[in-house]
């Protein structure tokens, strides 16, 4: 009765991070990160254990089992999936999770303390299939995930344009995109086809040309 919800605080319950080349497993899960002490003169360093972002993200699911925890994981197949991942590879499986019938729980080596992944975190990974570096994604990950396609949706574009009709001067937004990924699906696959983010903020002839040039 006393609870005075603050307009300023959110709760979030997902986080967001990108994979490349050099992102690893220190990141992600947790690694010994250098910080410099406060008040020494000639420089000295301490190191600390320091959780990664998924580490982070399973703590605070752990303590609120009522609520889903999820991360995001963008360009998911640019990282060095094998190395990043390390033992989670095992421990994200439905049956592996903390609580589950084959649950398994790994010291990390790092910390040497147990943990595991609890059941309500999700972990969507994104990627362009176009992107050659799609096959070198880890066989063992590819199996432990769903695969959604996600193809470009022209109708999107029907309340955009110059006056919100989906059209600038006389041309139709929709029809455009649907025009020219009936022939890129033709000419290349249908993995090279046009996401319909290129054409939501054209609102004029002089932006479309820009759209095309670019």
């Amino acid at each position: 009765e006393n609870f005075r919800p603050s307009s300023d605080k959110e709760i979030q319950r997902y986080v967001f991070t990108t994979f490349h080349q050099s992102y690893s497993y220190e990141d992600f899960i947790e690694g010994i990160k250098p910080v410099m002490i406060d008040g020494e003169l000639d420089g000295n360093v301490a190191y600390y254990i320091e959780d990664g972002v998924f580490k982070q993200l399973c703590k605070k699911a752990e303590i609120d089992p009522d609520n889903r925890y999820a991360i995001f994981i963008d360009e998911i197949n640019r990282g060095n999936v094998s190395a990043i991942f390390g033992e989670l590879i095992t421990l994200i499986e439905q049956d592996k999770r903390k609580g589950a019938n084959n649950q398994i729980s790994v010291i990390l080596p790092y910390s040497k303390r147990l943990f595991s992944v609890p059941q309500n975190v999700d972990i969507y990974g994104t990627m362009n299939t176009a992107d050659r570096s799609v096959e070198a994604l880890d066989t063992a990950l590819r199996r432990r995930f769903s695969f959604e396609e996600m193809l470009p949706k022209p109708s999107l574009l029907k309340n955009k344009g110059e006056d919100g009709n989906g059209k600038v001067g006389d041309v139709d937004l929709e029809e455009l995109l649907i025009a020219i990924n009936e022939r890129i699906e033709a000419l290349v696959d249908r993995d090279h086809t046009i996401g319909h983010a290129f054409f939501m903020d054209v609102n004029s002839l002089d932006s479309l040309r820009n759209v095309f040039a670019n």
